[in-house]
């Protein structure tokens, strides 16, 4: 079950994949890590996907890393006495706490935070952006709008407010109870919406503790004001350009995503490319011509993962956009451009040990000619580190921690299989080759080249590099012929 490409593929669990047979038809076409988004859905639909993707890990002997994706805080509009209103550009419309229904002169916000954060003249968009309304005066209970942009508005619609930091958590009380469910049903790695500071993600944190990685959904022009910060703090990072473009100009989404994916790759954070990369697919067995160069665009941007959503959750042709993705990197990859991209926009190695190590393994692994990098890791933090380095070789990543080997399932490059612990180096570098040989990296004679950390089993302690040629007697690099 070797995957031919290293960028990896995110889809998106739903009505139209929640059957065993179409998951295990999604994981054959391609998919590394699947999605379970707790904005749509009951628990016992997530838990029935989630046993089914597991189970199915265990039939293929492979790990498929579990994304528990939270909605984030909803800031919506009330309910209408006749269910939607007509605003005309021009008028004036009040928002305020009183609960009765609305009509086209008022309607109820019920979220005091964001009357506490208004300014004149910011402004408020409506229905993912399709109205627009200019703050004219406000209160502690209310804001006086001038419609700007006018249309049908109809109930509990949502509310953006561009710029403006809100005094409001990342995690609704909704979002503590599928947290809290997600880590009982024991996912890879939890998405935080909403998230607008560093704080949300140290917030979160203290409630999941190492019992996931955090993800962090970049959707609010706040957040990318403090990028380097976020970035830093998080584990990965996802591109959630749906959000994101209602509140920033559509002309600035992609000009955002390069900046996210470039911070990401600096600091060795995986980072994932999603929203609406395949949306023809959800109603048609192709893709617009458009819609294959937006994923291409993010493969030569060096993305470590992109992402379905609805193609793959309530689409009617989910295995399709699987396989068009696949093919989109695949054919990607192989052209001589993207790896000369790949090394011109090639960071630096930090002045650590480790990177060191893995920046080292990666000039090695050309010269040599390696077949694979291999490192051995606790944690997932040598893999990572290789991964930063983007080295021409793929990667193969050997981790006596099935925790850790779903995980990396989201990582550029990285081919993750389960091993036994290594006590010592002779034994590493055998349990190194002869994965190699298994997971058809490497035949005998080829060189791969080893990164790993001494003494095993710390993380974070990256610090030994060896080449070994695979199936050879070892007299000169120490490794036992396999039997």
């Amino acid at each position: 079950m070797r995957r031919k490409r290293n960028a990896k593929i995110v889809a998106t669990l739903g009505p139209a994949s929640s059957s065993e047979t179409v998951i295990r038809d999604l994981f054959l076409a391609g998919v590394d890590v699947f999605r379970l988004n707790f904005s749509h859905g009951t628990h016992a639909e997530h838990k029935e996907r989630f046993d089914t993707v597991r189970r199915i890990g265990r039939e293929f002997h492979r790990p498929i890393g579990i994304l528990g994706d939270l909605q984030g805080p909803k800031l919506r509009v009330g309910k209408f006495a006749e269910g939607a209103v007509t605003l005309e550009a021009g008028a004036m419309f009040r928002l305020d706490l009183n609960s009765a229904d609305g009509d086209v002169h008022r309607v109820s916000l019920p979220h005091p935070e964001i009357f506490a954060a208004l300014v004149r003249g910011a402004s408020l968009l409506l229905d993912d952006g399709k109205l627009a309304l200019r703050v004219e005066d406000f209160g502690s209970d209310f804001a006086v709008t001038r419609v700007v942009v006018g249309g049908r508005l109809s109930d509990r619609k949502g509310v953006n407010v561009p710029g403006v930091v809100l005094p409001i958590s990342s995690l609704s009380e909704k979002d503590r109870r599928d947290l809290h469910y997600a880590l009982d049903l024991g996912v890879d790695w939890i998405a935080l919406s909403f998230v607008q500071r560093p704080e949300d993600i140290a917030e979160a944190r203290t409630l999941i503790g190492d019992r996931a990685l955090v993800m962090t959904k970049l959707e609010k022009p706040a957040a990318i004001d403090r990028l380097d910060e976020i970035v830093r703090v998080s584990d990965a990072v996802m591109v959630a350009r749906g959000d994101l473009g209602v509140e920033v100009p559509p002309e600035r989404v992609p000009i955002l995503q390069r900046a996210i994916v470039r911070a990401c790759r600096r600091e060795g954070k995986p980072v994932v490319v999603a929203t609406q990369m395949l949306e023809s697919m959800t109603v048609s067995p192709v893709p617009t011509r458009a819609e294959a160069s937006d994923v291409a665009s993010a493969i030569f941007q060096g993305a470590d993962a992109v992402m379905l959503s609805a193609e793959s959750a309530a689409g009617k042709y989910p295995v399709e956009a699987v396989t068009m993705m696949d093919r989109i990197i695949a054919q990607v990859e192989s052209d001589p451009h993207y790896r000369a991209l790949l090394e011109a926009n090639h960071e630096e190695a930090r002045s650590t040990v480790a990177d060191a190590v893995c920046a080292a393994l990666r000039q090695t692994a050309h010269i040599v000619s390696a077949k694979a990098t291999v490192t051995y890791t606790s944690s997932g933090a040598s893999a990572l580190r290789a991964a930063r380095e983007r080295p021409e070789a793929p990667i193969l990543s050997l981790t006596p921690s099935t925790r850790t080997a779903c995980r990396l399932g989201l990582v550029w490059g990285v081919h993750s299989v389960y091993s036994t612990e290594a006590p010592d180096v002779t034994t590493m570098t055998d349990l190194a080759c002869r994965a190699a040989l298994h997971e058809d990296f490497a035949a005998a004679g080829d060189y791969v080249v080893i990164a790993a950390g001494v003494p095993f089993g710390h993380s974070g302690t990256t610090n030994l590099l060896r080449i070994a040629k695979v199936g050879t007697n070892g007299a000169d690099d120490g490794v036992p012929t396999r039997k």
